[in-house]
């Protein structure tokens, strides 16, 4: 039901766009949101967006990247600019249905199948 694209392979400084289609629900009554799982590592929060527009961030990525949805074309997508090779990793989309608090994986209902993201050095 959510199918991400868009990620590859970028150099340091470089940009890239991923986005997440979410079908087979009422997409504008979820909130959704971006982890990504370095090897090694635990999945951790990247970004949100709510049902109305609010977005939060984790710190490491704010005024880097930025989260946007479209309604019309059930889609999520994640800007991200400035990238860093610490920003290497899978990035998986999620959406919440209850969208009371979208910090942690277990807010989520459903996740996409994830999408890599490399940055060289």
């Amino acid at each position: 039901q959510l199918q991400a694209s868009g990620g590859g392979l970028v150099q340091a400084g470089g940009s890239l766009r991923p986005s997440c289609e979410f079908a087979g629900r009422t997409f504008s009554n979820y909130a959704m949101g971006w982890f990504r799982q370095a090897p090694g590592k635990e999945r951790e929060f990247v970004a949100a967006i709510s049902w109305t527009g609010n977005t939060y961030y984790v710190r490491s990525v704010k005024d880097r990247f930025t989260i946007s949805r479209d309604n019309a074309g059930d889609t999520v997508n994640l800007q991200m600019s400035s990238l860093k090779p610490e920003d290497t990793a899978v990035y998986y989309c999620a959406a919440s249905r209850s969208g009371t608090t979208l910090l942690k994986a277990s807010d989520y209902d459903y996740w996409g199948q994830g999408t890599q993201v490399t940055v060289s050095s």
